[in-house]
């Protein structure tokens, strides 16, 4: 029959998009996952640390800097203390805002204490909240830095050791910037002041007092150094790693492996642009001042301990003696949210900021797709309401040609009688009977590969919602109804353990939750709208292709699968209600009873 070619076209479509997603997109792990190899990571990355100290000089040297920017601190050694006591070792300048909370670190004037107030790690409200920077010493340590590189000229200029003295005001908050000093035995006085906005952006104001008697020349640099990485990083799906937009040379990203194998990549100079580390949700990044040209790098250091690092170095500074100068750059610290990402980029005239979120090349469609939830979510105040509604906008918009395409549908089930007596008086002559079939579509004006369009069409809005529910920190805990708390994680019940009534943990591929069940239920109930292929084993086939799409989606984010489950509801009363008003017979009650109407035997 022409509808089960219609019907197994529809099946090679759907098991593309899903064998095609399962080998592109690595699909995301739990937080307890995450946590878990990132604690074994750890602990493989100090045994090798153990080695190399007792086999020192078998490491590989550290890759060339781009002029002298000193090394890196908390490359010698990991402290055994806590995060507390880490902090404890160093005299530091509180940091209080509405999003942040911290510290700065007098030995060397780095950001490496920071933690955002709203977002904790895992759905408890009550579980700690997102350590971004962390003391050097520290396994996770994680830190961004700016300094100076000076000559004999210059005397000691501030680097990674130099000791900043406060100068009045010791908490740093949106309104009360924090200012620093240090001065050298060569004339030069440096004073520096930290100021912070509401959110996570950083301004850091050098201005070099030059009281000696002859010009001096001194280059400034900044640095983001990160010495762990995340457990799962640098998906298809999204980039994790060293990121930067900067010159001519547009976008450059850096996966952990690949700067690993590389050691090291050194674009162009540029006047303008940022650079930095990006996790999924989080990022840190320098935007270096304008007034210099300076030169970025992106590298991966051997040396001690291994560690990775965004860094540009600016052309020499002359300041008169007598004279100063200014140097400002800023420092994002926090969490990639949308809307405060495309403002930063926006008012702050930073070159394609809103790239520091990974849209993919179909960003063109991601990015409708989350204005358009983000909206919806405004009013409704829950984004799984908001996917729903988003849902039934989108099958509004492609109403007129799924009208179409199910029209098309029914017009088949009409003619196929017509198409039996077709095949069977061609039976021996296929070329007769491919003739005969394509002036029968002509005449009834039948589309055949019209029953393909409706799952077509969701192939792009799957891709964009997956996404969407991936990549934006929006999605992330966002709660739906019951016991889905989190859109962007897999459904956490089974039916394996009687959702959760049975106190057993399961491998993840049992992991069939209530939603993916939902989901598999209407993708039956959609598939069985249409008769049941007389062949056995495209009949077999019909039946438990929903049972595989269960197992399949299960690890899926929530958000996906409720969106599926729901389209698929849709899609099932718009094609009852189009094959109703054709003319053409429902087949879905007929097929539904056959399933428990006793088999005749072979007997009989």
């Amino acid at each position: 029959m022409e509808n089960n070619r219609n019907f197994f076209i529809t099946i090679a479509l759907s098991v593309l998009i899903l064998a095609v997603w399962q080998y592109f997109y690595v699909l995301p792990r739990s937080e307890q996952q995450r946590e878990a190899a990132r604690i074994e990571q750890q602990r493989v990355e100090e045994q090798k640390k153990a080695a190399d100290a007792a086999n020192p000089g078998a490491g590989t040297a550290t890759p060339a800097a781009p002029g002298a920017i000193p090394n890196a601190p908390g490359t010698d050694a990991v402290t055994p203390a806590g995060r507390e006591q880490a902090l404890e070792t160093s005299k530091r300048a509180k940091i209080d805002t509405p999003s942040l909370e911290g510290s700065i670190n007098l030995t060397g004037a780095r950001l490496d204490d920071l933690k955002l107030k709203h977002y904790t790690e895992t759905v408890d409200k009550n579980s700690p909240e997102i350590s971004l920077l962390n003391p050097a010493a520290l396994p996770t340590g994680y830190y961004a830095e700016i300094g100076f590189v000076g000559n004999d000229k210059t005397g000691a200029v501030p680097g990674p050791e130099t000791v900043w003295t406060v100068d009045g005001n010791a908490t740093l908050t949106p309104t009360t910037p924090v200012t620093l000093t240090y001065s050298n035995d060569k004339g030069l006085t440096f004073k520096r002041t930290f100021s912070v906005d509401t959110n996570y952006m950083f301004t850091v104001s050098d201005t070099i007092q030059n009281s000696g008697a002859a010009a001096v020349s001194l280059s400034n640099y900044g640095r983001v150094t990160r010495f762990d990485k995340p457990a799962v990083a640098s998906t298809y799906v999204l980039h994790e790693g060293l990121i930067g937009f900067t010159g001519t040379e547009g976008l450059q990203e850096h996966k952990y492996a690949s700067i690993e194998k590389d050691k090291q990549a050194m674009p162009g100079k540029s006047t303008d642009g940022w650079l930095g580390i990006t996790d999924k949700y989080w990022a840190v990044t320098l935007v270096p001042t304008e007034k210099q040209p300076f030169q970025p790098r992106y590298a991966y250091f051997e040396d001690g301990r291994h560690r990775y690092q965004s860094d540009f170095l600016t052309d020499p500074i002359t300041v008169d003696a007598g004279q100063s100068a200014t140097v400002e750059s800023e420092i994002f610290a926090g969490a990639k949210e949308v809307g405060k990402i495309n403002a930063y980029a926006e008012d702050r005239h930073i070159k394609r900021f809103d790239l520091l979120i990974d849209w993919g090349w179909f960003h063109f469609i991601t990015k409708p797709m989350f204005w358009l939830i983000d909206t919806l979510y405004k009013f409704f105040g829950n984004f799984g309401l908001a996917i729903l509604a988003t849902t039934v906008i989108v099958k509004a918009i492609f109403f007129p040609l799924a009208n179409k395409s199910y029209a098309s549908m029914a017009n088949m089930k009409k003619v196929q009688p017509k198409m039996l007596e077709i095949r069977e008086k061609y039976a021996d002559d296929k070329m007769k009977q491919q003739q005969a079939m394509m002036e029968l579509y002509k005449t009834e004006k039948i589309n055949p590969l019209a029953g393909c369009w409706p799952v077509a069409l969701q192939i792009p809005v799957f891709f964009s919602l997956y996404k969407v529910l991936y990549i934006t920190i929006e999605m992330r805990h966002a709660p739906f109804f019951g016991w889905i708390q989190d859109l962007a994680a897999p459904d956490p019940t089974s039916i394996f353990n009687l959702f959760g009534l049975v106190p057993v943990t399961l491998p993840h591929m049992l992991m069939i939750g209530v939603w993916p069940l939902i989901m598999g239920v209407t993708m039956f109930l959609q598939m069985r709208m249409n008769p049941t292929p007389p062949d056995p084993t495209q009949a077999a086939i019909f039946t438990w292709m929903p049972v595989i799409f269960t197992f399949m989606m299960a690890g899926f984010p929530a958000g996906l699968v409720i969106y599926w489950a729901w389209n698929n509801t849709l899609s099932i009363l718009q094609q009852g209600v189009i094959m109703k008003r054709q003319g053409a017979k429902i087949e879905l009650w007929d097929n539904l009873v056959a399933l428990f109407r006793k088999k005749p035997s072979p007997a009989e």
